[in-house]
């Protein structure tokens, strides 16, 4: 069971697709976002949750304050159950775009403030780069990216307009903080 764990929908439960997703564990949720809310005011932030499988992290962020969430999901089983975990939340602060990661950064969008990136273990190293550079014009000035990866994959390459922050392992999840430089 996925439940997002604070905020307006705190202890709501989620549904997750039937299979081909691995939700973040509400342990890492609620480690990520403490860390998170001390480095970014997540009031009326505009997240974009990649890769998005049952949208914990988007949902928990919009739980949490943020003022739109845009989740991408090329599944179509995993985007019928974004639409509706976010109908049952009563979010409609949402956006579902069911395509790849690369395609939707290669395409024209808004900014964002926060970005979640929780791609399958099977996605490489240089795809996710890929997506991360394709992103990175599109991050606000302090974005934070946030990408959660298999602890055995190593720190992402992180596109030159960000800097790394932090790393934390939990068992076989690995969670890396990025953010936009302040010098560019």
């Amino acid at each position: 069971m996925t439940r997002i764990v604070a905020g307006t929908a705190g202890g709501r439960r989620l549904k997750v697709p039937p299979k081909g997703t691995r939700p973040t564990s509400e342990r890492v949720r609620e480690a990520l976002f403490s860390s998170l809310e001390s480095i970014v005011d997540l009031d009326g932030a505009r997240v974009l949750d990649l890769y998005a499988g049952s949208g914990a992290l988007g949902f928990e962020a919009l739980s949490r304050g943020a003022g739109h969430a845009t989740f991408v999901e090329s599944d179509r089983r995993a985007a019928e159950v974004l639409q509706a975990n976010a109908r049952e939340l009563g979010f409609g602060n949402t956006t579902i775009a069911h395509r790849t990661a690369a395609a939707y950064v290669a395409g024209e969008g808004g900014e964002f403030d926060v970005v979640f990136a929780d791609p399958p273990y099977a996605v490489g190293d240089d795809e996710l780069a890929e997506v991360l550079r394709g992103i990175a014009p599109r991050l606000a000035a302090d974005a934070v990216l946030i990408v959660e990866r298999a602890s055995r994959s190593g720190e992402p390459a992180w596109p030159e307009e960000v800097e790394s922050l932090r790393a934390k392992r939990y068992g076989d999840t690995a969670v890396y903080w990025g953010q936009v430089r302040s010098d560019g």
